[in-house]
Order: C-alpha cells, then structure tokens, then sequence
C-alpha cells in the first residue's frame, strides 16, 4: 500500500524531498531511475510518472531543481541501469527466476515470456519501445543479455530508448505539469500515464487471446 501511495502521490513525495535534502534529491533521483533499470527484482519501482513529476517540480522550484541537469544525470542513470542489466542477464541468466525478496518471486516467468513475445514482434527495437512499459522497461535488457544480443546493437538502442524516455518525459512534466488542471489531479494523471503505458501488453495479450479462438474455430 505504502508503494501505491508513493506511485499515485509521488509528486508531494518529491516535493518533500527536495525541502528535506536540498541539493541531494538529484542522488536519490539518480538511484531511483538506475535501480529501477538496472536490477530486474525492482520492476516495480515507478519511472514514467517520476520523470513527469521531476519536470514538474523543475518548473515550480527551478532555483533548487535545474532541469537540464537533472535530465542529462537520469539519461545516464538509465543507460547504465540497462547496461548492468544486460551483464546480469549474460552472466546470471534465468537462475534469476527463482530469486525470492522478502519471501516474493519479483521476476515471474510470465513476464519473461511476455518480453520475449516483445522480441519477435519488435526485434532490437524492443529496448526503445519497453522505455515506456512498466515491467517490460525493466526485463527487457535482461533478455537482451539472456539472448547475448549483440552489445553494440544494444547500447545504441539502449542510448537512443534512454534518451528519448527521459527528455521526453521529463520535458512534458516541464510543459504540461503547472496547468492547473493536471496539477490539482496528479493522481489521475499518474494512472494515465500507467494505463497508456501498459496499452502495448493489453493489445499483446486481446491479439494472443483473440487470435487463438480464431485458429480454434477454423
């Protein structure tokens, strides 16, 4: 619950960060976004509405938060949130499935499986597309490593997909996020952003459902 309150109200979280810990809140950004993409037990943790509300409060509060700065160290978090996730992917591999944290399997072999359905649909364009699905963001370059995809492939991807999912991002929080009536209802901006985000797995999964009462019937 603590986590969902987080996720939906992650706007004043950040706000009290960044009273309580003044210059440091670009550390705890930094973290939050690598650990997020670089450890593929952590898909769980919050990206798209973090850059969006980091935008945000970059606009209301510029003489504490610079945006540019902010922008340029979470794009560098996230490519080597990804780097490292491709190196445990290649050298850990699916051993990693049956991690438990705190008595939990955060890596399930169903979302793995839905990665790879990503994989063949998208190919190495699967690490610029999964920037922005929740879960997917996350196993994505874990695959990749699983798969020994080609590391010069990778990165590009990995730095093109990084760059666009957090200027992107974070810009449209700059722009968008002091309109007053996206401001007063961040909450329902943040499961927007959710439910927009997972769009892509909803369609996977109708198509799959769909398309094998299809072939039963024929």
């Amino acid at each position: 619950m603590e986590l969902i309150d987080f996720i939906l109200h992650i706007d004043q979280y950040l706000e009290a960060f960044l009273q309580d810990y003044g210059v440091w809140v670009y550390a705890i950004l930094f973290l939050i976004i690598f650990v997020e993409t670089g450890l593929v037990v952590m898909p769980f943790l919050p990206g798209d509405s973090l850059l969006f509300a980091t935008g945000m409060l970059a606009a209301q509060f510029p003489e504490n938060l610079n945006v540019w700065l902010v922008m340029v160290l979470l794009f560098i978090a996230a490519v080597l949130g990804d780097t490292v996730n491709y190196s445990i992917g290649k050298e850990v591999g699916m051993r990693i499935v049956n991690f438990k944290l705190f008595g939990k399997q955060p890596v399930k072999m169903e979302h793995i499986d839905k990665t790879h359905q990503f994989y063949e649909k998208y190919g190495s364009k699967t690490i610029v597309i999964a920037r922005f699905v929740p879960i997917v963001r996350t196993l994505a370059p874990f695959v990749a490593g699983i798969g020994r995809m080609n590391y010069a492939t990778f990165l590009t991807y990995n730095i093109g997909g990084g760059f666009i999912w957090v200027f992107g991002i974070t810009l449209c929080g700059y722009f968008l996020g002091n309109i007053p009536l996206i401001k007063d209802n961040f909450s329902t901006v943040v499961l927007l952003i959710i439910f927009i985000s997972v769009l892509p797995i909803i369609f996977s999964v109708l198509k799959e459902k769909f398309g094998t009462k299809k072939e039963t019937l024929s």
